[in-house]
């Protein structure tokens, strides 16, 4: 049977209807059709026995051919392209293109699995299309009719297909296994037509089978078998609750919770059934108390949801996956958000502006709007739930330094940031609801889980400055959670039992302690680190290259117009002064008497200063 595992690639990605775009993949798919069967293998090692992994074969198929994302037509144009290129490689023809020849597949003709393969096809198409009138007959009720001709056809194939597999030819786990087939779809058949015991006795049947060859093989192979089984269990308990076991009710609203949704036949009837059963117990609901407040409840839509809100927050607490738990969450958000526009469309402006405070009553508000404060206390609580559930689980990567997947990036403080940040501005929104004004427990108690979050918070901011190597910044903000946590653990005397599903303070003090011993160790190292890279890579002082020649610096500006060689230009430097001679003969010299030239001059006077004028000399 190793050439029917295979389901080819190719025909994945044509379109749903047309043949045209199964052309390009039908050359692997035809080879597929002509590869030697492992039925054929089983007819050389035991004779004539023939094999079939029906369950495994569909499967497959569905997940690679549309049923991942819902698309049932892409799902029928494959089983229809299959099923042509299966009668080509078997030769089995209807007819010609002038004439069509009926033919069936008989047992005559079982020498190949692909016979069996072929009738599994044409219900598998049957199937398909049933599911699609389905999805569509939410719009238009007339398909209903069409629905169910085609889950009839289905029907009538497995039925052959089960006929056929009660030859002597077809071994013993794949008769078990058209057994199991045509019980699922024979019960798909009765469950759409409410014959709830017929049903019921089907689906049995079908589980049945599926659990004594889930436990009769390997783990592996158990595994789709027990799958099978999970899918029709909701079915099952289903139908016996329409058949009068009122216990059934319980179990399916634990299945559905468990799930975050159902999916397939049983969604709209199930959701449909959660609301009638809650719409009959809020028959007997009449009011609510909050905070030693008890409020009349009139709208019906507001009962139902305060009914189901502990069955929710018991699955919330329950349930395994956390993408189970963000299902939860956003459902419950969701029936809370229509639970106050109800509320809302009651408090008309002109009523509320006249109710909003009673006499004699100051700051007391209507019961009205105080059931709107409840309404949105339970909102707002809610969302703050699901965001730290969010950071619960970014923390431990975060802390850990582990990316959740390879093909994502790596969560990064920041992401835990942003959901504190909405976190304490939902807290801010709890402290402005109306009628809470004068309830200082209340406020206290709003005000201690704001510490909590904004201690978390600034751990986070904290834990980003280490990232970007600012030392000082993030010892101030550990100091800063630091004080915030003493003030919880302060004032926390009377709310413990309030804050007990909050964050671990004490956990968070632990961490911080740790977080600044490292914080320290790596401001000293990077110190060291920075002033050796400084002296070695880094140009100091803008010292021209004449003056570094034996320190290694990295300087682009050396192949530039403007290097930094030499000063230029350059200082000014001390030289010695230019030596002094003396000449000590002048002192040994004796100079001529001088006496006579001296007595001439004297004897000038004013008669010599006459002559002068005139030019008479001596």
């Amino acid at each position: 049977m190793a050439a029917e595992k295979q389901v080819p690639a190719g025909g994945g990605g044509s379109s749903s209807g047309g043949s045209g775009g199964g052309r390009g993949a039908g050359g692997e798919e035809n080879k597929e059709n002509e590869r030697p069967s492992a039925g054929s293998k089983a007819n050389k090692e035991f004779g004539d026995s023939l094999s079939l992994e029906i369950l495994q074969i569909i499967k497959e198929s569905q997940q690679q051919h549309g049923l991942r994302h819902g698309d049932f037509q892409r799902y029928r144009g494959y089983c229809s392209r299959r099923q042509r290129r299966l009668r080509k490689t078997l030769n089995f023809k209807m007819g010609n293109r002038h004439k069509f020849t009926g033919k069936k597949v008989t047992e005559d003709l079982l020498t190949d699995n692909r016979y069996l393969l072929l009738v599994l096809m044409d219900a598998e198409r049957a199937w398909s299309y049933a599911m699609q009138l389905k999805q569509e007959a939410n719009t238009e009720p007339r398909k209903r009719f069409h629905l169910l001709s085609r889950l009839r056809k289905a029907v009538k194939h497995a039925e052959e297909l089960e006929r056929l597999c009660e030859s002597n030819r077809v071994d013993a786990k794949t008769k078990l296994e058209a057994q199991a087939y045509t019980a699922y779809l024979s019960g798909m058949l009765r469950f759409e037509h409410q014959e709830w015991k017929a049903a019921i006795e089907a689906f049995n049947k079908c589980k049945t089978i599926y659990e004594k060859l889930a436990s009769a093989f390997t783990e592996e192979q158990a595994v789709l078998y027990n799958q099978r089984v999970e899918e029709i269990s909701p079915n099952i308990r289903y139908c016996a609750y329409n058949i009068g076991d009122q216990s059934a009710i319980n179990e399916l609203m634990q299945m559905r919770l468990r799930s975050g949704g159902t999916e397939g036949l049983l969604a709209e009837k199930l959701e449909a059934l959660i609301t009638q059963t809650r719409a009959k117990q809020a028959a007997t609901m009449s009011e609510v108390e909050w905070r030693g407040r008890t409020v009349p409840v009139k709208i019906d839509k507001v009962r139902i949801f305060l009914l189901g809100l502990a069955d929710n927050e018991s699955a919330i607490a329950q349930a395994e996956s956390e993408e189970t738990k963000e299902r939860l969450f956003e459902s419950m958000l969701s029936e809370c958000r229509d639970a106050i526009q109800a509320v809302r469309e009651e408090l008309k402006p002109d009523q509320k502006q006249r109710d909003y405070i009673l006499e004699g009553e100051s700051g007391k508000v209507s019961n009205l709007q105080y059931l709107h404060s409840y309404l949105t206390y339970i909102k707002l609580s809610t969302a703050i739930k699901r965001n730290e559930n969010m950071a619960k689980g970014l923390q431990k990567a975060v802390l850990q330094q582990q990316p959740e997947d390879d093909s994502k990036r790596s969560p990064r403080p920041q992401d835990l940031i942003r959901l504190y940040d909405i976190i304490l501005q939902n807290l801010v929104e709890l402290l402005q609801l109306p009628g809470l004004e004068e309830d200082r427990a209340f406020q206290k108690e709003i005000g201690l889980k704001t510490l909590v979050y904004k201690a978390y918070r600034c751990f986070f901011i904290a834990q980003s400055y280490v990232l970007v190597k600012k030392w000082s910044e993030a010892l101030v903000l550990y100091d800063r959670v630091l004080k915030y946590a003493d003030e919880v653990n302060s004032d926390a005397g009377a709310f413990k039992n309030s804050l007990k599903d909050l964050p671990d303070v004490q956990q968070l003090i632990t961490q911080v302690r740790s977080e600044k011993c490292s914080l320290q160790a790596a401001a000293i190292l990077d110190t060291n680190d920075s002033h050796q890279t400084e002296t070695s890579f880094q140009v100091k002082d803008n010292k021209p290259l004449v003056e570094r020649f034996e320190t290694f610096c990295l300087d682009p500006s050396l192949v530039t117009k403007q290097a930094n060689l030499v000063h230029f230009p350059p200082g000014f430097q001390p030289i010695p002064c230019k030596p002094l001679f003396f000449d000590l003969a002048l002192n040994h010299v004796a100079f001529p008497p001088l006496e006579d030239k001296l007595e001439q001059k004297t004897k000038s006077g004013f008669t010599g200063y006459i002559k002068g004028i005139f030019g008479f000399r001596s």
